[in-house]
Formats: C-alpha cells, structure tokens, sequence
C-alpha cells in the first residue's frame, strides 16, 4: 500500500484562493504530484479546542471563518465527504497514547483546511477528517499527536499541519505584498527551514526560546502548533524539506515542508 508524506503548509489569508499567484500554483502542482490518498488527516489553525476532538461528520459542511473578504468567497464550497470511521479511530488511536480525543459529529470544514484542498483537490472526492489543535498545550504534545497518527500514513492517508510559518498579524499592513522580506520574518523563516532539514526535532520543540525573533514571529502560536503533528507523524525518519517558500507582505511566510515526499 501507498505510504503517504506528511506535509505541513502555510495556507494564507482565505482570498488566496482567488489568486492565481506562486502559492496557488504550489498547491495545484502539489496536488497534481501526490499518488491520490485514500483519505485526508488535516490539523488546521482554525480549529482550536480544550480536548483533542476528530470531525466525524459524513458530510462535513464549508465553514466560513472569517470576515470582510470579497463575497465570492461566502459562495464557495468544498462538498468533500467525510470518514466518521476514521475519525472514531483517529480518537481512538489518541487516547490509547494517553491523549484523551473524542468526536465531534458535526464539525465541517474550516478555511485552513478548505483553501489548500480546493487547490490541491478540486474534484472534493477524497474523505477529510480535521484534528484539533490546543493552543493551551505545548508543542511537545501536539507532536505527541502526529506520532499517534503515524501508522496511518502506511495506510495511504495523507497527513497535512496547515497554519503558518510566520504569523504576525499585529504588524500586517505596514508592508506591501511585494515588499522584501523584513529581517525578523526572513531570519526565523531560514531558522525554520534548517531545523526542518536537520532534523533537529528538540530545537524545533523548543522553538520559542531558540528560535530567532520567535516570539514576534508568532504572538500567539495557533499558526505554529498545526507544525508538530506532521513533524510527529514523521517521527524515526529523515529530516524533512522545504517544498515551497514565498514570503509576503513583507513578514509572512508561506513555506511548506514534506516530511517522506
């Protein structure tokens, strides 16, 4: 059977959908390079809880998450099926690993999840299950996490983090898109990208303290957290790489990396 890569991609504010830029472009050549899963685990920003929970819903309604975008984006869906077998399992698999999880029957689909599979899957034919994240938890246990959803990459399932590399929001609009990259959003981003590449999992786990400008980087670690899943479910191989780099507005980064790609 197919062993699919873990993946981890920053998926931008939800309009990049609308733009045919270098980022959409990545996430259709992705796509398009990737053996088709048999299901998709997406860990996305957006979805932020006290426990662990799976989306079990069997269609999974779009969420609309945001606000003050143009109105093309209101009327777009992703009418993608979803795998409640899968996601009883997923909470399952957590809480045998000592990560209490449970199932929310009627969760959808949010924009971190959404956006980047409209791209990489038009058709919507391939089941998605979302795993929240814990943004009153560390990253140690969101790579916990990803190592609990491990076998399943075996299985052809398709492993995908999706926040941010960077992720300051508190200094968005100083800068045009095409501005070049600010020197606290460039240094972090190269740190990033070498850690990735070494495989240096402690120093990655330590990022706030060892990162450079981390802090600034990323106030608040939403955007960051989605990260130790795929680093988790990739844990026992080799480093991963970087598969797209771009970075906007002057601060922020839209790299992705492939973890067994």
């Amino acid at each position: 059977m197919t062993e699919q890569p873990a993946l981890f991609v920053s998926h931008g504010a939800p309009n990049l959908i609308l733009r045919n830029d270098d980022n959409c472009r990545f996430f259709r050549e992705l796509g398009r390079s990737l053996v088709r899963p048999a299901a998709i685990v997406c860990i996305s920003a957006h979805w932020d809880t006290d426990e662990p929970l799976t989306s079990g819903a069997d269609l999974p309604p779009t969420i609309h998450d945001f606000s003050g975008f143009e109105a093309e984006l209101y009327s777009m869906r992703y009418p993608c099926p979803g795998h409640p077998l899968l996601a009883a399992r997923i909470a399952d698999s957590l809480s045998a690993a000592g990560i209490d999880c449970f199932v929310s029957e009627h969760r959808g689909i949010d924009h971190g999840a959404w956006v980047p599979l409209k791209l990489m899957f038009p058709s919507a034919d391939i089941p998605v299950v979302q795993v929240s994240i814990q943004t009153d938890r560390d990253t140690r246990h969101h790579y916990g996490l990803g190592r609990a959803l491990t076998p399943l990459r075996q299985e052809n399932v398709l492993i995908i983090g999706s926040g941010g590399a960077t992720h300051n929001l508190r200094e968005f609009g100083r800068y045009a898109v095409d501005a070049p990259p600010v020197a606290y959003a460039a240094a972090f981003d190269a740190w990033l990208a070498e850690r990735i590449e070494q495989n240096a999992v402690d120093d990655l786990l330590d990022y706030r303290n060892l990162g450079p400008e981390a802090r600034r980087n990323h106030p608040s670690e939403d955007h960051i957290l989605p990260l130790f899943a795929p680093l988790g479910a990739a844990a026992g191989q080799n480093g991963g790489k970087r598969i797209h780099h771009r970075i906007e507005y002057g601060i922020l980064s839209m790299a992705a990396f492939a973890w067994g790609l």
